[in-house]
């Protein structure tokens, strides 16, 4: 039986076809837009270590309302320090 003739013959089937529908492309879409954001790092052969290229001095936060950084001032005495 073809998933159409299913639909129907069934009717309550269609929203329930509808909302899984948009549930599983909403989160392929989410997959593939996670994938091609800057921070997320895939490839292990060119950067095995990923950790040593992030810069300390940018805030990595997933999303940020009305946040304004400015660097701690103990921190920034113990960088001078050790340079």
């Amino acid at each position: 039986m073809n998933i159409f003739q299913l639909l129907r013959k069934k009717k309550e089937l269609i929203p329930l076809v509808l909302i899984m529908t948009a549930a599983a492309g909403g989160a392929s879409s989410f997959a593939v837009y996670s994938l091609q954001k800057s921070d997320v790092i895939i490839d292990r052969k060119r950067n095995p270590e990923p950790w040593e290229t992030v810069d300390p001095n940018v805030p990595r936060k997933l999303l940020t309302i009305n946040q304004q950084w400015k660097p701690i001032e103990e921190l920034q005495k113990v960088q001078r320090a050790t340079k």
